[in-house]
């Protein structure tokens, strides 16, 4: 028997009417916002995600799906293992970014090779949020303020903590990366093997290691807030002015990086305890540079070259969400109604199927509210168990009685009382809500 890949799961039935509420409410926060759908493709150029995340980090190192096509000389090709870089290679590709500046939001699969746990999987899923054109920290604090509004309106607002730091610009990291390789280099025999490797190829992400002893000893390492300029401690601390005045609590977290190469100021997470161990949600932030890297034909990582300079670019800020995690969260603390498969189920006997079609598909004409269900031509008794399990609130019964009579049988399936209505009743939207 073949089965599912591990890490890439199917979502059934009884689970995918969780995701359409999620996706409902979620969609329905960021048209408050003035924020427009736009769907991208799962697949791009190799090359696109290499230098747009950084080379050296564990995304292009060890966890793509990539894979050559069958062209002429062969494309190498990618999964997507995130969304932020697709998103700005379709606004550049589409001018989007002339008139009005682009709000942006997509939704979908992502893929990265990992070992699968609860909540993240090898195929996981995403929102992505991105808003181009502006460089002021209200384009960031908005960002974060609509998450907020997210959380209120899936009953999650006191189960997330807001965490903020800024990575400030290339220069500044650049000279804090130096100071901290100082730091660490006769310490390295005390480091987990992660960072280790992390101190020769991405030294930040040593930050945001989890291990224990590594952490104790970054209690002295220089701090990254001493190496931002007046200009990136101005930008970080109006956000922070614009978040108190929307009242939305938050901590500064100075290890707080993030595993992408291209952010740089602000940089924020929403985690939870409820997940067990402490679990990022959403996370995002400020990412100026990666519209011009993109289109420089220069395939360096800019962020990687110590001596470089920013391309000139269009600024921009985004977050992703894990609505896996989401779920997860949603499931432990504030569960959504469950709702049955249909509103009406209609029976109908076999000699007279075709007239019983009839009946439901002008009902669904008439009535576009309800979710309208029928059983194959089987036996009366077959059909009725099937209506039992629908989790319908009535069953509408057609035999050639009813139709002789222009009458439908009616049966509640809470109560089990069993009316006749005029062939109407069911579409007269006052009658019947």
């Amino acid at each position: 028997m073949i089965k599912a890949i591990k890490g890439f799961n199917d979502i059934l039935p009884n689970q995918s009417a969780q995701w359409l509420q999620l996706e409902k409410v979620l969609a329905e926060v960021m048209s408050r916002y003035g924020y427009q759908h736009i769907r991208l493709p799962i697949v791009e150029q190799t090359d696109l995600f290499a230098r747009a995340i950084g080379g050296a980090t564990d995304i292009v190192e060890k966890e793509m799906y990539s894979f050559a096509d069958k062209s002429d000389p062969p494309t190498p090709l990618t999964l997507r293992p995130e969304g932020t870089a697709g998103a700005v290679r379709a606004v550049i590709e589409h001018n989007l970014l002339r008139g009005d500046t682009p709000k942006l939001w997509y939704i979908g699969p992502m893929f990265r090779y990992e070992r699968p746990q609860k909540g993240r999987y090898r195929q996981f899923h995403q929102l992505g949020v991105e808003s181009f054109g502006s460089a002021l920290p209200d384009a960031d604090a908005e960002l974060i303020a609509m998450t907020h509004l997210m959380w209120q309106a899936l009953g999650l607002k006191d189960e997330m903590s807001l965490q903020l730091n800024s990575l400030g610009e290339i220069d500044e990291r650049h000279a804090y990366r130096d100071a901290l390789v100082a730091y660490l280099t006769d310490k390295q025999h005390l480091l987990d093997e992660d960072s280790k490797r992390r101190l020769t190829t991405n030294p930040l992400r040593i930050l945001d290691s989890k291990e224990a002893s590594t952490q104790a000893l970054l209690v002295d390492a220089p701090k990254l807030a001493d190496f931002l300029g007046e200009e990136s401690m101005a930008h970080f601390e109006q956000v922070q002015a614009y978040l108190d005045g929307l009242g939305i609590d938050y901590q500064i977290n100075p290890h707080l990086v993030r595993g992408l190469d291209y952010y740089n100021k602000t940089v924020f997470e929403w985690v939870t305890d409820k997940l067990g161990s402490q679990a990022t949600v959403c996370a995002g932030g400020r990412y100026d540079g990666l519209v011009g890297q993109l289109k420089s034909t220069d395939s360096r990582n800019h962020d990687s070259q110590a001596n470089s300079k920013p391309i000139q670019s269009e600024p921009a800020v985004g977050f992703a969400m894990g609505l896996e995690r989401l779920l997860l969260l949603i499931e432990a603390v504030a569960p959504f109604a469950e709702t049955a498969a249909c509103d009406v189920f209609i029976v109908t006997h076999p000699e007279v199927y075709s007239s019983g079609m009839i009946y439901a598909q002008n009902l669904r004409y008439q009535r576009p509210d309800l979710r309208i269900k029928m059983a194959s031509a089987t036996s009366l008794k077959a059909q009725m168990k099937k209506a039992d399990k629908s989790g319908a609130r009535l069953t509408v019964i057609i035999a050639q009685q009813e139709l002789d009579e222009q009458k439908i049988s009616i049966k509640n399936m809470q109560t089990g009382e069993q009316t006749s209505m005029n062939q109407n009743w069911l579409a007269d939207i006052e009658n019947f809500k």
